[in-house]
């Protein structure tokens, strides 16, 4: 299967390469500018340069291929994220980008999408545990991602079929575990939300094994992840991979000056992805979090 993917050169589209590439598929990436080119080059991609923005290009980029994974965001990380129009990029990707990637995989007779998202879109459902049938919490913060499923639902028809994977918040070699890590090396706060409270977490290397399972699934929404977490136990980790006695959690005042961009980030988000690993046979690599799923972005840091 040839399969065009965006977002290639971030840490979803990273992993989502090695899979497609390990399984035999042929993929075509969309390279923004030159030094996604090369960076896509030097791991054996091909890349078409064109915009999100730019339904028509994407047209002619999509021309030959069998399926399309939209991975595209742009995530601001650490508190960037609390400055005005931080996020503005990431929302346009969700609203305008993934409309016309839609828009476009139809056009050019593309007969299966991939759409990502995250689980927390969820409402705060406290101890109970939580499906894809559990109503979700729309806030500002959210709203641009569910466009972005909508457009992928609209997509679909008697001859196509799209696939939205509601991933849990990443945990692995990216720059927000990264920083989460500095910050607890510090001594400074790392957690959102109560420490009883759940949150579903997923491995970034068990990301591209769940696209590469969606390019068979059968049409639906999915949440994808590891078996969910207490915020007490991620933060716990947090601090036993960098040698510190315990970390701490964002006060309540800091939550509150994040308005929605946090909101959806502190709700307790007990979720669980049996449906997907019933439909597909998926399961996870990392299926529980623990400090080992750190220790080697510490190491590199410690060698760096």
């Amino acid at each position: 299967m040839k399969v065009f993917v965006t977002g290639a050169t971030g840490v979803m589209g990273r992993s989502v390469i090695r899979a497609l590439q390990g399984a035999g598929h042929e993929v075509l990436a969309l390279a923004r500018n030159d030094e996604s080119a090369a960076t896509l080059a030097e791991r054996g991609v091909p890349s078409i340069r064109a915009s999100l923005f730019d339904r028509t290009g994407l047209v002619e980029a999509m021309e030959g291929c069998d399926a399309v994974a939209n991975l595209a965001t742009h995530m601001p990380v650490g508190t960037s994220g609390m400055r005005p129009g931080a996020w503005k990029t990431n929302d346009r990707i969700h609203v305008e980008g993934s409309r016309n990637v839609s828009q476009a995989a139809a056009e050019a007779g593309i007969r299966r999408l991939v759409q990502e998202s995250v689980s927390f879109l969820y409402a705060d459902h406290g101890e109970r545990w939580i499906d894809e049938d559990s109503p979700i919490a729309v806030s500002c913060a959210a709203e641009p991602v569910v466009l972005a499923e909508t457009h992928a639902q609209h997509y679909a028809s008697a001859t196509r079929e799209a696939v939205v994977l509601r991933f849990g918040t990443i945990v692995g070699d990216d720059a927000v575990t990264r920083w989460r890590l500095a910050r607890a090396r510090a001594g400074q706060a790392v957690g959102l939300g109560k420490p009883q409270s759940w949150t579903h977490v997923v491995h970034a290397d068990d990301i591209g094994g769940a696209v590469l399972a969606a390019l068979t699934a059968p049409a639906g929404t999915y949440n994808v992840g590891a078996d969910p977490v207490r915020r007490g136990e991620l933060v716990a980790a947090f601090a036993e991979a960098v040698g510190q006695e315990e970390a701490s959690f964002y006060r309540r005042l800091v939550l509150r000056l994040g308005g929605d961009r946090l909101e959806w980030l502190t709700r307790s988000q007990r979720v669980s992805s049996d449906r997907f690993a019933r439909a597909t046979g998926w399961t996870a690599t990392h299926t529980r979090f623990d400090a080992g799923w750190l220790l080697p972005m510490v190491a590199e840091a410690a060698s760096a």
